[in-house]
C-alpha cells in the first residue's frame, strides 16, 4: 500500500520489531549445533542472512530446553531416513523467517499508511470534573453507565458506528452512558484508587439521572464493583465485563503475577519524571503476554484486501490500542504491587477508602461476562468474581477481552446476552 505514513504505531514499535527478530534467531540458532559450517549446498554464512552479522553462528547455538534437543533430533533423524541433508531444513528455515518478516513489514506498512480515520462525533457530556467526562450517547429507559479501565481510552465501547456498543444499545430500549476518565493531569497524577472510586466515580454516578445498571470493563469493573459497594443507592445492577478478580488464579497465573510485581522498583524511574507510568510501558507489559502475537496479527492483515470492512475493523482497534493513557504513578504501584504481586482483591484484602472491596456484600443482581479466549484476563480470574456474587448470572462469551466488546462478533457474543439480562432485571 503506497500513501503518505498516518500512524507511528503499533507502539512500541522497536520491541515489537525486536521480538520478531528474536524468533527468528531462535530458530535458526536451535539447529546451528548439528549444522557444518562450510561445504556445497550448506546455508550461507551469517554475513549473508537476512539479519545482523552480530548473531550467531550457525554452529554456535543458543542453548535449548531437553524437550527442544529431543525435537531436533527427531527433525534430524527423519531427515537423514528419508535421505536429506540437514543443511536442507536449514535453508527451509530461512526460506520461511525471510517471508514471515516480508509479510511483518508489510503488515506494519499497510497499517500505517491505511486511510481509516475515526470520524464518530462524540455525544453530549452531562457532567465533567478535571480530565473526565460523562457522554451521553441518548436513549429512552433504564440509565445503563460504563466504566472503562484507567489504561485505554473509552471509545473502545464506541469504536465505529457499526461496532459501537453506545450507540446499539440505546436503540434497545435504554438510556446509554459513557465514563471517559481522560487523560491524567496534573491533580489526577496523584490519585490513588481511592481517588478515583470514592472521588471522581461517585460524583459520576451522582450527575448520572437516577439509580443505574453500572457495567465494569476489564479493570473498570474492580472500580464499578468498589463503587456500588458504596453507593448501593445509586446501582441498581452489577455487570462486570472481561474483569479481574482473583490474580493469581489460572494456571500461569502466579508467575505472571510475581514478575508484575518485580517490576516495580524498577519502574520507579520511568514514573518519577511524570508522576505516571508511560504510555509505552504499559504497551511493552501488555505484549509480553502475548510477545509474538502482535507480529503474528500483523502478517494476518498483510493478506487482507485493505477495502474490505476487516481491515477497516483491524486498523480502527489497533489506533485505539495504540491511543493509550498514562497510568498514575499511585494506581500503578497499587495494580501491580497490590493487585497483581499479593493478590488483594482475591484475599479480600483491597481496600477503598478503608472498606473492604468483597463482590459477596453486593446484594443486588449481577452479570459476569467472561471472554473464552482471553489472554489479558485468565477466565480463572473473572470466574472468581462470580463465584462471590451471590446469584450472579455467568456468561462464557465466544471470543477474546477485546473481540467480546468490540469485534466482529460481538453483538452476538455479549451485546445480546447483556441486553436480555437487563430486559429481565
Amino acid at each position: 500500500m503506497t500513501g503518505p505514513l498516518r500512524r507511528r504505531g503499533p507502539r512500541p514499535l522497536p520491541l515489537h520489531l525486536g521480538l520478531a527478530g528474536m524468533r527468528a534467531l531462535a530458530a535458526t540458532s536451535s539447529l546451528g549445533a548439528t549444522l557444518p559450517t562450510t561445504g556445497p549446498g550448506l546455508p550461507p554464512s551469517p554475513a549473508a542472512l537476512p539479519w545482523p552479522t552480530a548473531w550467531p553462528n550457525w554452529n554456535a547455538g543458543w542453548p535449548i530446553s531437553k524437550a527442544g534437543q529431543a525435537e531436533r533430533g527427531r527433525i534430524l533423524a527423519d531427515l537423514a531416513a528419508g535421505g536429506h541433508r540437514p543443511e536442507a531444513l536449514a535453508r527451509a528455515v530461512v526460506a520461511r523467517l525471510a517471508r514471515a518478516d516480508r509479510a511483518l513489514i508489510a503488515g506494519m506498512a499497510g497499517y500505517r499508511r491505511h486511510p481509516f480515520a475515526r470520524e464518530a462525533p462524540d455525544p453530549p457530556v452531562i457532567w465533567t470534573e478535571g480530565g473526565s467526562r460523562l457522554l451521553d450517547f441518548g436513549g429512552d429507559g433504564p440509565a445503563v453507565l460504563f466504566v472503562p479501565s484507567l489504561v485505554n481510552r473509552a471509545y473502545v465501547l464506541d469504536l465505529v458506528p457499526e461496532r459501537s456498543l453506545m450507540r446499539w444499545l440505546p436503540g434497545q430500549g435504554f438510556r446509554t452512558l459513557l465514563l471517559d476518565w481522560g487523560w491524567p493531569g496534573e491533580a489526577e497524577r496523584h490519585f490513588t484508587l481511592t481517588d478515583y472510586v470514592a472521588g471522581r466515580l461517585e460524583r459520576a454516578l451522582a450527575a448520572a439521572p437516577g439509580p443505574v445498571a453500572l457495567a465494569g470493563y476489564c479493570m473498570g469493573g474492580l472500580l464499578a464493583i468498589a463503587a456500588a459497594l458504596r453507593r448501593p443507592d445509586r446501582v441498581r445492577s452489577l455487570a462486570l465485563l472481561a474483569t479481574p478478580w482473583d490474580f493469581h488464579a489460572g494456571p500461569d497465573a502466579p508467575r505472571r503475577a510475581r514478575t508484575a510485581a518485580a517490576l516495580v522498583p524498577g519502574l520507579e524511574t520511568l514514573m518519577e519524571p511524570t508522576g505516571a507510568l508511560p504510555v509505552d510501558t504499559i504497551q511493552s507489559l501488555f505484549a509480553m503476554l502475548d510477545p509474538f502475537g502482535v507480529a503474528q496479527k500483523f502478517r494476518a492483515f498483510a493478506r487482507l484486501n485493505p477495502d474490505s470492512e476487516r481491515a477497516r475493523l483491524f486498523v480502527a482497534l489497533e489506533d485505539w490500542l495504540n491511543d493509550g493513557v498514562p497510568l498514575p504513578a499511585p494506581v500503578a504501584r497499587q495494580c501491580l504491587a497490590g493487585w497483581y504481586g499479593r493478590n488483594e482483591p482475591g484475599r479480600l484484602a483491597w481496600r477503598v477508602a478503608g472498606q473492604v472491596v468483597d463482590p459477596a456484600a453486593w446484594a443486588g443482581p449481577a452479570f459476569v461476562a467472561i471472554p473464552e479466549r482471553d489472554r489479558i484476563v485468565p477466565p480463572a480470574s473473572a470466574a472468581a468474581a462470580a463465584a462471590r456474587l451471590r446469584g450472579a448470572t455467568t456468561h462464557i462469551a465466544a471470543g477474546g477481552h477485546i473481540g467480546m466488546v468490540a469485534g466482529a462478533g460481538a453483538e452476538k457474543a455479549l451485546w445480546q446476552p447483556l441486553l436480555a439480562w437487563l430486559r429481565g432485571l
